[in-house]
């Protein structure tokens, strides 16, 4: 850096500390006048008041936030955020028993006294209202880090509009700033960057929520259009929220869209497979070759679809097991899906009787035992099947065919079933379940003498 650019980089920030302890002067001669003013007779009386109501609702609030959290805990019915707005009223009973008295408060005693003289109380009231408001806006908030971020900055500012003091604090907090080149970033920014892209990015969680939830109750879209449309919404919301929120805070967008692509042809060549997986979720919900609660087999990974995700898709097996399937592995592999244009799962079960039963009669003990197995349909082409398929070398070959409508319910167990029952069906109508059986021999062993029987002489 050059001599004279370092003397008025000095320069600068000298400027900048005295314009900084001038506006810490001015607020502590607004302190100071706020504390004379407070000691008065009538203002003195009227925090003492303010402090009574707030004993009062301190009081109160006991036995009606025990009364409110047992209503609560009657509703059983009740959906999840109306719960969560019941509890968070719950929290807050004393600060809106307190709201309630300290207005009827001021209201008594506008009509009973000069306004001068419940002025102070007014601020009070108006506080205590305004915090109120905030604490239960910024539930909405998800994040708890941005939450207290909104929270509080929102209770700065509207305590320093309703004390009249907001023009000393913001050039207080403007003028403690750092420069780079053209660039200047003050405190003032930053808190009203904080506090605005807190609200825009709630407002924009709220409405994709609402908006997510619409889409999944409407019958007329595909599960996986549904999914589509959700996480779209959710993109084109959080992300127009995003630089609406810098563009209000008056951020050049021109500097930043230079940057953002330079960025991204780096991200591009280090987080292929990331890409690869994003853009292959695309192509399965437009295709929609998977959706949620289809039953797919990925190699040795039977289950069903649980939800499909960003980069991933989640299957859940009959042994609880939830595995998460890349993207990419779901397009480039072969994928079974069981219940892709419909339900209906045919199952084979090969089995093999004695020679000596009658193959008709095997056929129909077959397949009045399927028949009798739970989760076996039993209409019209659906009905179980039993065919001949070849004589064996210690029996004859059979294959029983059966369908099943519900492939979440596992397919293991039904074979299970069906196998059980020809068991029984067998064993009750004497058909031998035959089994090879070898005869074994050691080699150079000797063969067994046998001892002609002596003749009788007589």
């Amino acid at each position: 850096m050059e001599p004279d650019e370092q003397i008025q980089t000095k320069d600068a920030l000298a400027e900048s500390a005295a314009d900084a302890i001038e506006l810490g002067q001015q607020l502590w001669e607004f302190a100071a006048t706020s504390a004379e003013l407070l000691l008065r007779p009538w203002n003195a009386y009227q925090v003492g008041i303010a402090l009574a109501v707030f004993v009062l609702a301190a009081l109160l609030a006991r036995p009606l936030s025990a009364a409110f959290h047992d209503w609560l805990r009657s509703r059983e019915g009740w959906p999840r955020w109306r719960m969560r707005l019941g509890l968070v009223v719950h929290k807050r009973i004393r600060g809106i028993l307190f709201v309630l008295l300290i207005w009827l408060v001021v209201l008594v005693m506008l009509e009973a006294t000069w306004p001068s003289r419940s002025r102070l109380l007014a601020v009070i009231a108006n506080l205590s209202l305004a915090w109120l408001i905030v604490s239960l806006a910024t539930r909405l908030v998800g994040n708890p880090l941005l939450r207290n971020l909104v929270k509080y900055g929102a209770w700065i500012w509207i305590t320093l509009r309703i004390l009249g003091v907001t023009a000393e604090a913001t050039a207080l907090l403007d003028s403690i700033a750092i420069d780079f080149g053209d660039l200047r970033i003050s405190l003032f920014l930053v808190v009203q960057a904080a506090v605005i892209l807190g609200v825009m990015l709630t407002l924009a969680r709220v409405i994709s929520s609402v908006a997510a939830n619409r889409i999944r109750t409407n019958p007329d879209i595909s599960p996986s259009m549904q999914v589509l449309g959700a996480k779209l919404a959710q993109i084109l919301l959080f992300g127009g929220a995003f630089f609406i929120g810098l563009k209000a805070i008056g951020i050049d967008l021109t500097g930043l869209a230079v940057l953002s692509g330079a960025i991204g042809v780096g991200l591009g060549f280090g987080l292929q497979k990331v890409v690869s997986n994003l853009v292959s979720g695309l192509i399965i919900l437009l295709d929609k070759s998977i959706k949620p609660g289809d039953v797919i087999s990925l190699g040795d990974t039977f289950g069903w679809i649980n939800s499909l995700g960003a980069r991933y898709v989640s299957v859940v097996t009959r042994d609880g097991r939830e595995y998460l399937i890349p993207n990419e592995d779901l397009i480039t592999s072969q994928v079974v899906n069981w219940s892709h244009s419909n339900k209906f799962v045919r199952l084979d079960l090969n089995f093999g009787t004695g020679y000596g039963d009658d193959p008709h009669k095997v056929r129909k003990i077959a397949i009045e035992a399927a028949s009798g197995v739970n989760r076996v349909l039993q209409a019209g082409s659906l009905k179980p099947v039993c065919h001949i398929t070849g004589f064996g070398d210690s029996s004859v070959d059979y294959v029983l065919r059966f369908w099943i409508d519900d492939p979440t319910g596992g397919l293991t167990n039904i074979r299970g079933n069906v196998y059980l029952a020809l068991w029984d069906a067998f064993q009750a109508e004497d058909i031998s379940i035959p089994f090879p059986q070898r005869e074994v021999r050691l080699l150079n062993e000797p063969l067994p003498v046998r001892v002609a029987p002596a003749e009788d002489d007589g």
